[in-house]
């Protein structure tokens, strides 16, 4: 501001003490936090961040990145990816910040705060294959910043103050014009730089959790935009080695869409939803995970490039169709913990068995439901979950105690069983809920009832759910949940199959000398170093033959020692073994040395299959026909993929 000089000292101190009293135009409790992203300024592959609070009357004030975010069950500390954060006075000054934790700054004399400044690192370049090194956010939730794409999961790059958590967003990114940008969150306008080489794109967020919910893309971009129903898809496609492009996968998400909304109904859904396709050749500096993560009109994936066109669309479907079931639970039907989330010290739902179990099982449930794979292929997959669930994950453990204490061990290393047991639990659930009701009710119309009674604005208590569901359904549902999902006691699956008519038949296959029906009968221990064989080795008959057991420490192979060092190629050695080839192997049980020297003969497997009962009664059958719909058909994969 300009001042007139010849004014009095006196003068100036009253206009200083009754503008600081009076005006409030610039309050940051009464304005927008103003946020600026330059995407034409990186250096070094960090984006540089402006962050405008506004005027604040208290001395001290906290700014956080998340250490959580929501729908990622996992300590993520964006914090720990800023650099070099300055608080700036109204002179230009810079102002004292303390560093409390990864994600935390305090600010001091905050009065004459004008504005933050850092840098942000993105995460994707820090991802390491095997998953070996830096921990970091798990691809769809982290951040990209390289010259051709950017991945703006905007958690990453814009914090909150603790004193201004129901404040308002404004978000100003600045791109070279070139680029293709793509985002949901409300665009405010548009504005070329005089030269015409960027533009910046103004947007607005209601609340932080609009910052959080509305990722964006930016960069040389594929995009397809195209109606189902009432609903605008766009299709953000990057393909670094320009493999695959929107145009080809449009068809296959036009007809997954078409699916789910028909599978949904009445369900109040969304006028847009934004799916954001990362495609990574996992080379170095390229994103490792795979997987997506939701938003309420959007989702971010991350898949392979590498994927043939086929099997790319099969992923899409089975990864995006999950991320968009979401719009369901948590996104309608959540807990207290959901809604009020704190992204520095979050407190977990009890519920995960919902949020994602029953999630993956509508994810699966509804191509066979809608036609879009055969009866035959839904079995399949049925029976692959129940294996995976049972063998890499522990199979007693409460689904609620694991989920309210999903970041703790044991807990936080069986969390990937809520889409293999979880996806069953709601299967289960499923059967019994069109038992009950003659097939007139189902686990789908629970979840609508219960976006009835509550809703996106409406959570509920997360203790008080289990009660309320037995009350809106059946004493079976009940004793269901507090036996499988409160308690600890495995599911016997064949109870829930029978009441479908289907039944589990064994055959007995040829298999090869390092697995089983179950999957690899060999497992390492990390932590001493040693390969050992694991329980299922007994479902492998060769092993079974020569006494193996469970646990058994293989110490050398052929004269060689076993390291984990040279393990896999040990287990390579193994795995192209032929009939008739000898065979020595030393174990370590329990401190004493085994010995086994023969010649390998043929190993048998019992594999197990989900099939139709022959002798399945009227009553299963109809039963069955309302929980698979009649449409089971072909897999629209199979389809040509259109261009347009």
């Amino acid at each position: 501001m300009k001042h007139i000089l010849s004014i009095t000292v006196v003068s100036l101190l009253l206009f200083a003490c009754s503008s600081s009293n009076t005006n409030t135009n610039d309050l940051a409790t009464a304005n927008p936090i103003v946020t600026a992203i330059d995407l034409t300024q990186v250096v070094d592959d960090k984006a540089p961040v402006v962050i405008n609070p506004g005027r604040f009357t208290q001395d001290t004030v906290i700014y956080r990145l998340p250490r959580i975010i929501q729908g990622s069950y996992a300590v993520n500390d964006f914090g720990k990816y800023i650099d070099d954060l300055k608080a700036l006075d109204y002179n230009g000054n810079t102002l004292s910040v303390s560093k409390l934790d990864d994600n935390t700054w305090q600010i001091v004399n905050a009065t004459r705060l004008d504005k933050l400044e850092y840098y942000v690192n993105d995460t994707f370049e820090l991802e390491v294959a095997g998953g070996i090194g830096e921990e970091v956010p798990f691809s769809p939730g982290g951040t990209n910043i390289s010259s051709e794409n950017y991945v703006l999961n905007l958690h990453g790059f814009i914090g909150y103050f603790d004193s201004l958590k129901n404040a308002q967003y404004t978000l100003a990114v600045t791109a070279p014009a070139n680029f293709k940008r793509t985002s949901a969150l409300q665009n405010t306008n548009l504005k070329s730089s005089p030269d015409g080489t960027k533009i910046t794109t103004s947007y607005f967020a209601p609340r932080y959790f609009d910052i959080t919910d509305n990722p964006m893309m930016y960069g040389k971009l594929d995009v397809e935009e195209f109606m189902v129903g009432d609903i605008k898809i766009v299709l953000s496609v990057y393909s670094p080695n320009k493999k695959h492009k929107a145009s080809t996968l449009k068809e296959t998400v036009f007809k997954m869409m078409e699916a789910q909304m028909a599978y949904l109904g009445d369900i109040n859904t969304t006028s847009r939803y934004d799916i954001y396709l990362y495609l990574t050749d996992r080379s170095e500096g390229q994103p490792k995970g795979l997987g997506a993560l939701e938003h309420h009109t959007s989702t971010v994936a991350v898949l392979s490039e590498t994927s043939t066109p086929e099997r790319l669309s099969q992923s899409v479907i089975d990864v995006i169709a999950h991320e968009f079931f979401h719009i369901v639970t948590p996104l309608t039907v959540h807990s207290e913990d959901v809604h009020y989330f704190d992204y520095n010290q979050p407190t977990f739902s009890k519920h995960l068995w919902m949020y994602e179990g029953v999630t993956e099982y509508f994810a699966q449930h509804f191509q066979v439901y809608e036609g879009l794979i055969s009866k035959e292929d839904y079995y399949k997959e049925i029976n692959s979950q129940i294996l995976r669930s049972t063998i890499y994950y522990d199979d007693a453990m409460s689904f609620t105690e694991m989920s309210e204490n999903v970041l703790e061990e044991p807990f936080k290393t069986n969390y990937g069983n809520v889409y293999e047991k979880g996806a069953l639990l709601g299967m289960c659930i499923d059967i019994l809920m069109r038992e009950e009701s003659n097939g007139n009710r189902s686990m789908l119309s629970l979840m609508k009832e219960l976006s009835n009674t509550y809703g996106v604005e409406k959570p509920f208590e997360d203790d008080a759910l289990i009660d309320e569901i037995v009350d809106m359904t059946y004493p079976s549902i009940g004793e269901f949940l507090n036996t499988h999902v409160t308690g600890k006691t495995p599911v016997d699956y064949s109870v829930f199959l029978d009441k479908v008519g289907l039944t589990f038949e064994e055959t007995k296959v040829e298999t090869g000398f390092i697995q089983s029906a179950k999957g690899s009968i060999f497992a390492a221990d990390q932590d001493k170093g040693t390969l050992f064989f694991a329980s299922n080795v007994s479902d492998n008959s060769f092993w079974a033959e020569q006494g193996v057991l469970e646990n058994d420490v293989v110490t050398s192979v052929n004269g060689q020692d076993v390291t984990l060092a040279n393990a896999r190629a040990i287990l390579i050695q193994l795995y192209n073994a032929k009939v008739g080839d000898d065979i020595n192997v030393v174990l370590d049980r329990n401190g004493k040395a085994v010995s086994i020297n023969t010649k390998f003969t043929p190993a048998y497997t019992t594999k197990t299959d989900i099939i139709e009962d022959k002798n399945a009664t009227a009553d299963q059958v109809n039963v069955r026909k309302a929980w698979l719909n009649s449409k089971s058909g072909t897999n629209i994969t199979d389809d040509k993929t259109k261009s347009e």
